[in-house]
């Protein structure tokens, strides 16, 4: 056993090395007040992204579920503002399947219908909520996550916040059977057999 003096002093070098890690994984600093191209002649308009508007045109929802972004891809204003955000379109009985965001947490505000959210945090356990209109859900930043809309007759419609200008997107079921990971890595990884990898993997060919 650590003596007590040893013991703070690992403590408190575990935890510098945590907030640096932290720090590092987030969007860096910037030392102006927005990132602009270069040589350019900005105005207002470069500060203003147009792209939700469809949302108020729209006379029908989307068949199935769908995401409308605006990070820096999108509106390049956001570089090095440390936000974004994403309008999320549930029909009824769709999912956002299971997925990450490396970089950013995310914040969840359901604006019409209802959800059932969750995540899965490092020790493997399951947090779940049934969200209501009005309600906020907060994903902790890099752990697997999900939304599904249960509800058999109505829409449902919420804005998600990043705490990053380009959080980024691992799609579980995208990424490990729409690549190229050999098909005898992945039954053994799930315990089943190579024809069953297959026959997932044909569901997510284009």
């Amino acid at each position: 056993m650590y003596p007590s003096n040893t013991f703070k002093i690992l403590s408190l070098i575990i935890h510098g090395f945590a907030i640096m890690q932290t720090t590092m994984a987030g969007d860096p600093d910037i030392l102006t007040d927005f990132i602009a191209p270069e040589g350019s002649n900005i105005n207002g308009s470069f500060f203003t992204f147009t792209g939700m508007r469809v949302l108020l045109t729209q006379e029908t929802p989307p068949p199935t579920f769908h995401v409308l972004k605006a990070s820096r891809a999108e509106f390049p204003a956001l570089d090095g503002q440390s936000v974004s955000y994403a309008v999320l379109e549930f029909p009824t009985g769709s999912v956002n399947p299971p997925h990450v965001h490396p970089r950013a947490s995310e914040l969840l505000f359901v604006v019409q219908g209802s959800l059932q959210v969750g995540f899965v945090d490092t020790n493997n356990k399951l947090f779940t909520q049934s969200l209501q209109t009005g309600d906020l859900f907060i994903f902790p930043k890099g752990l697997v996550h999900f939304q599904f809309n249960s509800d058999s007759k109505n829409y449902a419609f919420a804005i998600s916040a990043f705490g990053s200008a380009s959080a980024g997107l691992v799609s579980l079921p995208n990424t490990l059977f729409n690549t190229t990971i050999d098909d005898n890595i992945l039954a053994l990884s799930f315990k089943t057999d190579v024809a069953t990898i297959q026959t997932l993997k044909k569901a997510f060919s284009p």
